[in-house]
C-alpha cells in the first residue's frame, strides 16, 4: 500500500495507531492485493473509523 500524505515511518513507532490507520485505509480506499487480518479487525473494531455501510457488511464476518 502506498500513501503519499502520511509519514508512515513516524506512524509505525506506535503499533496500535499504525494498525488502526492501516485498517481504515484498506477498508475505506480499497484492499488492492492485500487482505484484512481478521484478528486485527476484531481487536480494533470499536476504534476504527469506517463507512457505516462497510461496517455493517464487515460485521457479518466478525
Amino acid at each position: 500500500m502506498k500513501n503519499w500524505s502520511t509519514n508512515i515511518k513516524e506512524l509505525k513507532k506506535n503499533k496500535d495507531k499504525f494498525a488502526v490507520w492501516k485498517l481504515e485505509q484498506l477498508i475505506n480506499f480499497g484492499l488492492g492485493k492485500e487482505k484484512l487480518n481478521l484478528n486485527e479487525l476484531k481487536k480494533y473494531w470499536s476504534v476504527i473509523n469506517i463507512d457505516p455501510a462497510k461496517r455493517k457488511f464487515l460485521s457479518l464476518f466478525i
